[in-house]
């Protein structure tokens, strides 16, 4: 009788560690669930162009930094700041080729001409030893600002292929493109103040004989 008794206390004991674990389980697989959803939420939050573009510039690496491992990236770092000597981000391809990007968050209606991308291209190789520079910015690139890109192998994101970009397709789908001839690179204007109807004059009554 003892040591039926002995059993089943055994017994008892051995299910309450296994609710135990199993509880403790379920609370990490929440926790995790609540980290990946709120992880989910934030990278939504980017989706829509709207959104990038009120970013500040330090939102806008970031925001560049986690596409890149969107990706597949690796060793992904935001640098931005006094002193990047032109590299906002810095990360590994998923092939070993080392990344190094720069960020422009300038208006829609503003370019970015050759004089900016031919700094970069001397900074990124000379400086951070690029084997892939590449160019962001929410505008339009400059027909001899594209010419040069060409010229020198560096990849240009305007704002019509960071809108693809955004939405899922990946980062080395631009390495390829004939950037001379990517996206519309049209400038938009600025929006300006809605122009009021022209005033209407009253009809004439024609002249009638006397």
């Amino acid at each position: 009788m003892e040591l039926l008794l002995v059993l089943v206390g055994l017994v008892a004991v051995g299910a309450v560690v296994v609710l135990v674990g199993r509880a403790r389980v379920g609370r990490g697989e929440a926790r995790a669930e609540q980290l990946r959803l709120a992880e989910q939420a934030r990278l939504d939050a980017r989706r829509t162009m709207e959104s990038v573009l009120a970013m500040n510039d330090r939102e806008f690496e970031e925001y560049v930094a986690d596409l890149c491992r969107r990706d597949g990236c690796t060793d992904v770092v935001r640098v931005g700041g006094a002193g990047d000597l032109g590299a906002d981000v810095i990360a590994s391809l998923p092939d070993g080729r080392k990344l190094v990007i720069q960020c422009k968050r300038y208006a829609p209606h503003r370019s970015v001409g050759s004089r900016d991308i031919q700094t970069f291209n001397g900074t990124a190789r000379a400086e951070h030893h690029a084997d892939i520079p590449v160019f962001v910015a929410t505008c339009p690139f400059t027909k001899p600002g594209r010419d040069f890109a060409a010229k020198h192998a560096l990849v240009l994101i305007d704002l019509d292929l960071l809108g693809f970009w955004n939405t899922g397709s990946p980062l080395t789908s631009f390495f390829a493109l004939d950037i001379t001839r990517s996206g519309t690179h049209k400038r938009p204007q600025p929006k300006s103040a809605p122009k009021r109807p022209a005033r209407r004059l009253p009809p004439t009554r024609p002249d009638t004989a006397i």
